[in-house]
């Protein structure tokens, strides 16, 4: 016979709801630049464009070394361009439903590793243009990464791109009262 009140005297109901909040009219927000992502994608698109200048405008920029890193600086500087316009315009926000924090983190982690390599064959080359294009190169490394790192923590944590995710947690306890004991005949 199993004992009286248990397991039901107890019950306890856990109910996790989320909710996205989102404005899909496009604005310009230039506030958007004064974030840490914002800071970063500025800091990409400079040093992707100095460090491709740096290494167009030197004497050497006909290097198969100096054409991999033009090549890098100058997918790096149009891809986080367009993403910045997208930012600021809430255009990222507007099509929420596409996985812009997946989409990011896969190019700024294949970036960090792709402008490394790039900005360290850059420092082989003895010229001064090509020594300014690997700072800008290790510059824009440095910003990947951190990037990256932000990418990959929110995509973990479900958060979204622009917009908010509210996640509420309610918790409900009930009690029954132990039945009346049975009287016998």
């Amino acid at each position: 016979m199993a004992e009286v009140g248990f397991p039901g005297q107890h019950t306890t109901t856990t109910t996790v709801t989320s909710s996205t909040t989102v404005q899909t009219n496009l604005r310009f927000d230039p506030l958007y630049v004064r974030t840490i992502p914002g800071i970063l994608k500025v800091v990409q698109v400079v040093s992707s464009l100095i460090g491709f200048l740096c290494i167009q405008l030197s004497r050497y920029s006909h290097l198969s070394k100096g054409a991999y890193f033009i090549w890098i600086s100058m997918f790096a500087f149009w891809f986080s361009g367009i993403l910045l316009f997208l930012y600021l315009f809430h255009m990222v926000e507007k099509f929420y439903k596409i996985p812009w924090l997946k989409i990011e983190f896969v190019f700024c982690a294949l970036w960090t590793l792709l402008y490394l390599i790039a900005a360290s064959i850059a420092t082989s080359v003895y010229d001064g243009g090509y020594s300014a294009g690997a700072f800008f190169g290790f510059a824009a490394t440095l910003a990947y990464a951190i990037d990256a790192f932000l990418k990959w923590r929110a995509v973990r944590a479900g958060g979204l791109a622009q917009g908010a995710r509210v996640v509420s947690k309610q918790t409900t306890s009930v009690e029954r009262p132990p039945p009346p004991p049975r009287q016998g005949y």
